[in-house]
C-alpha cells in the first residue's frame, strides 16, 4: 500500500508555442477571407493543447506510472489519468503574474521564442504554458475570493505593490479597492 512517505511525486513545467500561424492567417485577411483566417488560428490553438497534452503524456510515462496504451482515446480527452496540468490565469492558478516566473524558470523566449507581453498574454497567440502535477490525489479547484488581509500577505511574499496585485486578482478580489487620489 502507499503512503504519504512512499507515493513518488513530481512536477514539470512547460511553454508551447506555434509560430507562424499569424502570418499565414494574416494571409487570408489581407485575401478578404476571414473564415480561413479563423480556422488558422484556430487550428494553430489546438495543436498548441495537443503538444501540452504530448508532454504531459511524456512525462507521465517517464515518471513510470503510466504506460503506451494505457488508456483509451476516450479516457484521454475526459482526462481520466493520474495528475493534472493547471495554468495561470485560470481558476486554479488566477494570477497571470506567475508566467514571468515560469518563462525565466524555463528560458522560454531564448528557447522557443515564446514572449509574454506586458499584459502577460502569450506571443505567439497560440501558445499554452502550465505545470504538471503527478500526485495520485491532485486535482482541479478554483482558488475562492480572497480577502484584503490575504492581498497584502501575497503582495508582501511575491514583493508587489498591493494595487499591482489588485489589478492581476481583480476578478477574485472580495472586496472593492480604494481607488487612487488624483494626483497621489
Amino acid at each position: 500500500m502507499e503512503t504519504a512517505a512512499t507515493i513518488r511525486d513530481y512536477m514539470g513545467a512547460f511553454v508551447v508555442g506555434i509560430h507562424g500561424a499569424e502570418e499565414f492567417a494574416r494571409a487570408f485577411d489581407d485575401a478578404n477571407d476571414p473564415y480561413q483566417s479563423i480556422m488558422t488560428k484556430a487550428i494553430a490553438d489546438r495543436f498548441a493543447e495537443a503538444f501540452a497534452e504530448m508532454l504531459h503524456f511524456r512525462a507521465r510515462v517517464t515518471w513510470g506510472y503510466e504506460k503506451p496504451g494505457d488508456f483509451t482515446s476516450e479516457q484521454l480527452i475526459k482526462e481520466n489519468y493520474r495528475g493534472i496540468r493547471p495554468a495561470p490565469g485560470y481558476p486554479a492558478q488566477p494570477d497571470h503574474t506567475e508566467k514571468t516566473t515560469l518563462f525565466r524558470l524555463l528560458n522560454a523566449k531564448q528557447r522557443i521564442g515564446v514572449e509574454l507581453t506586458e499584459s502577460y498574454a502569450m506571443w505567439p497567440g497560440s501558445s499554452v504554458s502550465g505545470l504538471y502535477f503527478s500526485h495520485p490525489d491532485a486535482y482541479y479547484f478554483g482558488v475562492a475570493k480572497v480577502e484584503r488581509d490575504q492581498v497584502e500577505d501575497y503582495a508582501r511574499r511575491k514583493g508587489m505593490a498591493i494595487r499591482e496585485v489588485e489589478r492581476w486578482l481583480g476578478p477574485i478580489l472580495n472586496y472593492t479597492p480604494v481607488p487612487e487620489k488624483a494626483g497621489s
